[in-house]
């Protein structure tokens, strides 16, 4: 991979800078375009009935004969989410770890995509090439098994991603992260570390996924009279091993509940990821035929979403469990930023329906805290560091990091999404800006529902709606039906019949007006209808609801 002339490499986060979620990066060199994770982030409160939101691929889309294919660090779906939605529109190979493809092969079936896609499962330590790329997978810990780092070898050096990692030394399945692999790249010279900054904020390591199968032990030794449900993620399947193993040895049944945690458990246990002893899990229709006490319920709804099993029982909506009086609930999890409210609700709801609820030491996180952080960038050395995974806040914690290590502070580079970071081994700097951002979707429509919609669901959700109908004669304009006012969300008609009687009064007299001085262009007419009502609407009421005018003409 030798350098013929002063190209750069160019590295583009097309999102994943401001918030945890929407992970996806672009490396570009000459004609050779590599793409690292593809995710989705959940909706912001404001934005109202919608799904899901995934990245702007514009710039992939402008450079789509350059783009060699899709490398996915791990499962979750802020790194995997948004595939099925990009992969219709730039169908390129994907290539990831067993587990992961199995993840994704699952989600590419759901969109009938599958057959039209390649892919390709690479074992850690193994390396492809892609254009004038080599990319070497490393061995890495996370909260979901088959993690990977990448080390990017490109014409200029070497790039390391951590991708989301922690480093386990008793981790529940598989090895502990390739911390010698990260130590042989690092000698060889790496240009740019790339690193998680989740839990940059956080002193010391964090804990052992393993600590919390011995909480689930204590807890189980604690509670042997009475049902017990755990939510957690889905995606957390040596949480759930642990959860089973627990369950085993107090001689529990288990019962999993929750489609995405079905969905996952099965795809695990087919690739081998997860060995559930015989006889231990049971259908939740045979749940009558054992006693509370011999029951263990792995949910989803760790995060309080409104449609999860946990939140369907907390609501006594969930057709085949509800919550009783002496049953011990165990959020194995922490809130995502944003979902605390919702976390809490459930809380709440669970105890008063007499449930214990237990949520302390029963999670560990999956992101590396400062003592790993420092280790990763002790090993690697890199001459660049680029803080990535995370808000500003949790970039700008690890930024401090890598300053106490000793990394000049102008070789640290937080970036924004949309930035085109050129860099080689002389000198690395933004040069540029491409086109970035948030496609909204929502049902089955992806990316129609865009500002202007958005903002009218927050103004129809605040104010509310009138839509005034009238008819007018063809030729004169003479007003021969209406107008009639209807309201949604506005005010109780019936109580304010005083208000909408005057409302009429005044579209009357300002449709008047229009006649008088002959005006007969329609986008005129409904102008006026429009501003005379919301001025006298704003006056009586201190409220601007959406006005629609619709005229009719006979």
């Amino acid at each position: 991979m030798k350098k013929a002339n002063n190209s750069k490499l160019k590295i583009i986060p097309l999102g994943g800078l401001e918030q945890i979620g929407m992970n996806i990066t672009a490396f570009e060199y000459e004609d050779s375009i590599i793409v690292v994770d593809c995710g989705l982030s959940f909706p912001e409160d404001d934005m109202l009935g919608i799904d899901l939101v995934i990245p702007d691929i514009t710039y992939l889309k402008e450079n789509r004969d350059k783009v060699k294919g899709f490398i996915i660090t791990h499962g979750h779906e802020d790194h995997i989410g948004a595939l099925p939605y990009v992969l219709k529109e730039l169908p390129a190979p994907i290539y990831a770890t067993k587990l992961t493809i199995g993840i994704i092969d699952h989600k590419l079936k759901e969109h009938n995509i599958l057959k039209q896609i390649k892919r390709k499962v690479v074992k850690h330590g193994q390396s492809i090439n892609l254009g004038c790329f080599r990319i070497e997978f490393i061995k890495t810990n996370h909260s979901i098994a088959d993690a990977s780092a990448l080390a990017i070898y490109s014409p200029v050096g070497i790039v390391v991603h951590t991708g989301d990692f922690k480093v386990d030394y008793t981790p529940v399945f598989g090895d502990a992260i390739d911390l010698q692999r990260f130590g042989e790249i690092g000698k060889k010279g790496v240009l740019a570390l790339m690193c998680d900054s989740t839990n940059a904020e956080r002193p010391g390591f964090t804990m052992s996924e393993k600590t919390v199968g011995k909480a689930f032990d204590n807890i189980f030794a604690e509670h042997k009279n009475t049902r017990i449900i755990i939510a957690t993620f889905a995606s957390n399947v040596d949480r759930v091993q642990q959860i089973i193993n627990s369950a085993y040895r107090f001689d529990r049944k288990v019962v999993v509940e929750g489609r995405s945690m079905v969905n996952i458990i099965n795809i695990a246990t087919e690739l081998g990821y997860i060995q559930i002893p015989d006889k231990t899990l049971i259908d939740i229709e045979q749940l009558k035929n054992y006693p509370d006490e011999k029951t263990v319920l792995i949910t989803t709804g760790s995060q309080g979403e409104s449609m999860a099993a946990l939140s369907r029982m907390a609501l006594d909506i969930h057709k085949k469990v509800s919550i009783k009086p002496g049953d011990t609930v165990i959020f194995s999890s922490n809130p995502i930023p944003g979902n605390e409210k919702a976390v809490s609700k459930v809380i709440n709801e669970l105890s008063m329906k007499g449930a214990e609820v237990i949520f302390q030491d029963a999670h560990v996180s999956g992101h590396a805290c400062r003592e790993e952080i420092k280790l990763i960038y002790s090993l690697v050395r890199p001459k660049y560091s680029i803080p990535i995974h995370g808000e500003y806040k949790h970039r700008i914690a690890q930024k401090r990091v890598v300053e106490d290590l000793g990394i000049e502070k102008e070789n640290v580079f937080i970036l924004a999404s949309g930035d085109v970071f050129e860099l080689d081994e002389n000198q690395a700097k933004v040069t540029g800006k491409v086109k970035n951002g948030a496609i909204l979707v929502d049902g089955l429509g992806v990316g129609d529902v865009g500002n202007i919609v958005l903002r009218d669901r927050q103004h129809l959700a605040e104010d509310g709606i009138m839509i005034v109908v009238l008819t007018l004669e063809r030729g004169s304009n003479q007003v021969l039906a209406g107008p009639d006012i209807v309201s949604r969300g506005f005010v109780y008609v019936r109580e304010a019949e005083g208000l909408m009687e005057e409302a009429k009064n005044v579209l009357e007299s300002s449709l008047d007006r229009c006649l008088e001085q002959g005006v007969s262009d329609w986008g005129r007419i409904k102008g006026t209808v429009k501003d005379s009502l919301s001025e006298f609407i704003w006056k009586k009421t201190k409220r601007r609801p959406m006005i629609l005018p619709i005229i009719m003409e006979v």
